[in-house]
C-alpha cells in the first residue's frame, strides 16, 4: 500500500514538473543513417570503434609481430604519461592566471574604494567587463566548440558521437585562455568541467600526433589509427581533468568510469589510474614552488583544496534527520537548477542565439568584516574555504547567506550556457555549502551542542547540490571526502547523496544528459528502455530502404548514390556462381571517398580481383582511412573527377569490413541496444532467420594454450578434440572400424 502510495505520488510530480518549458531538440526528422540533426543547425556523426577487419588490415596485421604489440603498449602508457603532465600544466597555468586576476582586481578596487565607492565600483565593473569580453571573443570568433563545460560533448565522444570541432588545437586554446577570462571575470561558474574538456582535447591531439593546420604535428606520435585506441586516450584525458580540477586521482579515475565512458575494460583502468597519479604530482610539485611567492597573488595552495580533516569529530543520531533535510533540499534545487537551465538556454538560443580571507567592506571598526562581502568580493575558491571552515559559529549571519543564495543560484542559471567556458562543479558547491550552512546554523541553536559544527552542514550541502543536479554518487563521494581531507564524513555524504540522487530522479534527467540532449548529442543511456522488450530489431529498422553497392562497382554509380543519400554504411553483395546473391560486408562511406580521392583503385574492367594467395599489392597505408578527430573529413564537393573517371570500375572487396556485426531479424531490440551500446558500434546487419548452422561456440572454444617446448599456439578445444579424436581412432582401428570426423563445436 505504502509503495502504490509513493508512486502514484512520484508520477503526479512528473507529471506536474513536464509543463515546464523544455527543450524542444527532439522530433528532428530527414537526417540520414548515421546523422543526428543538433538544434542550431549542424549534424553530429557516429565514430567507428569497430575495427575493420579488411583485406588491407589483415595483411597489415600478418607483417607485424609481438615486437610491435610491446611497443604499442609502451607507447600507451607513454601517451598516459604525456597527459597527466600536459593536463597538470595547464591546471596550473589556469589556476594561477585566475587566482593573480582576480588579486589584482580586489587590490585594485580595495584601494580605490577607500576613497571613492563610486570609483571604486566602476573599475571593479570594467575588470569584470574587460575579462569576460575577452572570452567571449575567444569563443565566438575563434573557438566556438570551446562554449560550455564540454562534458556532455565528451560523454557523447566516448558514448560514440563525434561532434565536429570539439577536440581541435583551436579549441584547446580557446577552452584555456576563455576559462581564465570567465572565472576570473567573476561569473557564477567555475573551470573544473573545462578542464576535464581540456585534458581530453591534450589526449586526443597526441593520439593523432599533434595539429597539421598549425604545423604542430609530428611523426613519430602518429602511432594510433583506430578510434578505439584514441577513445581510451580521451578517456585517461577526461580522469586527468577531475584529478587536476580537484586534486583528486581517484576521484578522476571514479569519474571517468561513472559518469563519461560507456566502454571500460581493466587494462585501461590501470592506465587511467596511472594518467591520474601523474597529474597529481605535478599539481603537487607546482603548488610546492609557488609557496615560496613566485606565483604572484597564487596562494600557498596545496594538495587538498578545503581541508575540513579539524572540523566536527563526531555526529550524533539526532542529526540525521537534519542531514537527511539537506539531501531533500539538494534534490530538489538540483533539479530545480537542471529545468531552469534547460528553459534559459533554450530561450537563449531561440531568442538570442538565432544571430579564505574576510573582507572589509565599509566597515566602521578594524575588528569588523562584512560576511556578506565576505563570499562576494573573493574567488570562489576562497568563499568556499570560508564556508568549510571550522570553529566559526556565526561567522555568517543567516540574512547574508539567504541573501547570497538566492543572488548566486539566479546568477548560476542565467550564466551557464553563454559563449563562454563554464564549469558546474564548484558553483554547484558554492550554491549547496550555503543552504548547508544555513541548516547548521539552525541545528546549532536547535540542539545547542558544541560540537556540531556549521562547515559540517556547509559540505553535505555541497554534496547534495551536487547530487541532485549530476546526479553522481560514487565518484562524487570520493572527490568530496578527496577535496576536504575528512574521511570521518564518508557515510553522511553518502547519505545526503544517495537521497538528492533519488529526489531528483523523480523529476528530470542528470545535468549532463540534459545538456547533450539540448545540443542533439544522441546519447545511448546504460539501460534499453522498458519498450525495447517487446519490439524486435525488424521493427526498428522497418522503414529503412537499405541501400546496396555491387562487388565491383562504377565510380560513377558511388558518386550518384553519394550524393542521392547521406548514409555512412553500405552493404556490399556478390552473386555466387548459381546466382545466388551473398553479402560480403559492409563498406563505409569515409573510405569510399578516400578511394574516390586517390584513383589508385580504378579499373579498366568490370571483373573482380583474385583475393588468393595475397597477390594483390596493398597501394593504401591504414592511416589514410582514418578521419582526423572532430573534423568533417573528406567530402564529395572536395573530389574532382574527371569523364574517364567516371567510367572506370573499383572492386570493393579488398577494403569492406568482412565481417560485421548480424542479428536475426525477430531478436528483441533491447538485446540489440546492448550488443550495440557495449561493443560500441556503428552499423549492425539485420538478416532473416539462418537456415543452418555451421558450428557453435563455447567458453572452452576460446581459450588458447600454448606449448612450452614448440612455442606453438592453438585453441584449447581444439588440443582436448585432438587428443580425444586420436584415442577414439586407436580404439575403432583395433576393433576394425573407420574413424569419423566431428562435425560441430561443442
Amino acid at each position: 500500500m505504502l509503495s502504490n502510495h509513493l508512486q502514484n505520488g512520484m508520477e503526479t510530480a512528473k507529471l506536474l514538473w513536464s509543463r515546464l518549458p523544455t527543450s524542444d531538440a527532439e522530433g528532428q526528422d530527414g537526417v540520414g543513417i548515421g546523422h543526428y540533426k543538433k538544434t542550431d543547425g549542424g549534424t553530429v556523426e557516429s565514430l567507428d570503434y569497430e575495427v575493420i577487419e579488411n583485406y588491407a588490415y589483415r595483411e597489415e596485421q600478418a607483417l607485424r609481430g609481438k615486437l610491435y604489440m610491446y611497443y604499442s603498449v609502451c607507447v600507451k602508457w607513454f601517451f598516459a604519461l604525456l597527459i597527466g603532465i600536459g593536463t597538470g600544466f595547464a591546471a596550473v597555468f589556469i589556476n594561477i592566471s585566475v587566482e593573480n586576476f582576480a588579486g589584482w582586481k580586489y587590490s585594485l578596487t580595495f584601494n580605490i574604494i577607500q576613497k571613492s565607492y563610486f570609483a571604486g565600483c566602476i573599475i571593479y565593473i570594467l575588470f569584470n567587463l574587460a575579462l569576460v569580453l575577452s572570452s567571449v571573443y575567444i569563443i565566438t570568433h575563434f573557438a566556438p566548440a570551446a562554449a560550455g563545460s564540454g562534458i556532455p560533448e565528451i560523454k557523447g565522444y566516448l558514448n560514440g558521437i563525434d561532434t565536429h570541432g570539439i577536440l581541435l588545437f583551436r579549441t584547446l586554446v580557446g577552452k584555456i585562455f576563455g576559462s581564465i577570462g570567465s572565472v576570473g571575470g567573476g561569473l557564477a561558474l567555475g573551470k573544473e568541467g573545462p578542464l576535464v574538456h581540456t585534458g581530453a582535447c591534450i589526449a586526443s591531439l597526441l593520439g593523432q600526433g599533434g595539429s597539421t593546420k598549425y604545423h604542430l604535428s609530428s611523426r613519430w606520435l602518429q602511432v594510433f589509427n583506430s578510434e578505439r585506441d584514441r577513445r581510451d586516450l580521451v578517456t585517461c584525458g577526461c580522469a586527468a581533468g577531475v584529478a587536476a580540477a580537484f586534486r583528486a586521482p581517484v576521484g578522476g579515475v571514479l569519474f571517468a568510469l561513472e559518469e563519461v565512458t560507456s566502454w571500460w575494460r581493466s587494462q585501461l583502468m590501470w592506465r587511467v589510474f596511472f594518467t591520474s597519479a601523474i597529474v597529481a604530482v605535478v599539481v603537487r610539485t607546482a603548488m610546492g614552488w609557488c609557496k615560496s611567492g613566485k606565483c604572484g597573488h597564487f596562494g600557498s595552495g596545496g594538495f587538498i583544496i578545503w581541508d575540513v580533516s579539524d572540523g566536527q569529530e563526531d555526529y550524533s543520531f539526532m542529526e540525521l534527520l537534519p542531514m537527511a533535510v539537506i539531501g531533500v533540499i539538494g534534490g530538489l534545487l538540483g533539479a530545480l537548477f537542471n529545468q531552469l537551465t534547460l528553459y534559459i538556454t533554450n530561450w537563449r538560443r531561440n531568442y538570442l542565439h538565432k544571430k579564505g580571507n574576510h573582507i572589509k567592506f565599509y566597515c566602521s571598526s578594524k575588528m569588523e568584516y562584512n560576511d556578506l562581502a565576505t563570499i562576494f568580493f573573493n574567488t570562489q575558491d576562497d568563499a568556499i574555504r570560508n564556508l568549510f571552515s571550522a570553529k566559526t559559529i556565526h561567522e555568517f549571519s543567516a540574512q547574508s547567506l539567504l541573501t547570497f543564495l538566492v543572488m548566486f543560484y539566479a546568477l548560476a542559471v542565467v550564466t551557464f550556457g553563454t559563449a563562454v567556458p563554464a564549469g558546474q562543479f564548484v558553483p554547484g558547491i558554492m550554491i549547496g555549502s550555503t543552504y548547508g550552512r544555513l541548516v547548521g546554523m539552525f541545528v546549532v541553536s536547535f540542539y545547542k551542542r558544541l560540537n556540531i559544527e556549521e562547515g559540517t552542514y556547509a559540505l553535505l550541502g555541497a554534496a547534495s547540490f551536487l547530487g541532485g543536479s549530476m546526479r553522481m554518487t560514487v565518484s562524487l563521494c570520493v572527490i568530496m571526502v578527496e577535496i576536504t581531507n575528512n574521511l570521518k564524513l564518508l557515510p553522511l555524504i553518502m547519505l545526503v547523496l544517495l537521497i538528492s540522487k533519488a529526489v531528483g530522479d523523480a523529476f528530470n534527467e542528470g545535468f549532463y544528459e540534459e545538456q547533450a540532449r539540448i545540443r542533439g548529442i544522441p546519447l545511448l543511456e546504460s539501460r534499453p528502455k522498458y519498450q525495447m522488450r517487446s519490439m524486435t530489431a525488424k521493427d526498428a529498422c522497418a522503414n529503412q530502404k537499405v541501400v546496396y553497392f555491387p562487388r565491383v562497382v562504377k565510380v560513377s554509380d558511388i558518386v550518384s548514390i553519394l550524393r542521392s543519400n547521406m548514409h555512412n554504411g553500405f552493404p556490399v553483395i556478390d552473386h555466387t556462381r548459381n546466382g545466388e546473391t551473398l553479402v560480403i560486408g559492409l563498406m563505409l562511406r569515409s573510405h569510399l571517398l578516400v578511394l574516390l580521392q586517390s584513383k589508385v583503385d580504378f579499373q579498366h574492367s568490370p571483373l573482380p580481383c583474385d583475393l588468393r594467395g595475397g597477390s594483390l599489392p596493398i597501394r593504401h597505408n591504414l592511416s589514410e582511412f582514418v578521419k582526423p578527430v572532430s573534423s568533417k573529413g573528406i567530402s564529395l564537393e572536395d573530389i574532382h573527377l574527371s569523364r574517364d573517371d567516371l567510367e572506370m570500375y573499383i572492386d570493393l572487396a579488398p577494403f569492406v569490413n568482412p565481417s560485421p556485426y548480424i542479428v536475426p531479424e525477430d531478436m528483441s531490440l533491447s538485446k540489440v541496444y546492448n550488443l550495440f551500446r557495449q561493443l560500441g558500434l556503428r552499423h549492425i546487419f539485420v538478416v532473416p532467420r539462418a537456415s543452418r548452422v555451421i558450428g557453435m561456440i563455447t567458453r572452452k572454444d576460446l581459450l588458447i594454450e600454448e606449448h612450452e617446448h614448440s612455442g606453438a599456439v592453438e585453441l584449447q578445444s581444439t588440443s582436448v578434440r585432438g587428443q580425444k579424436h586420436d584415442k577414439r581412432i586407436r580404439k575403432r582401428n583395433t576393433d576394425g572400424e573407420q574413424p569419423l570426423l566431428d562435425g560441430l563445436l561443442v
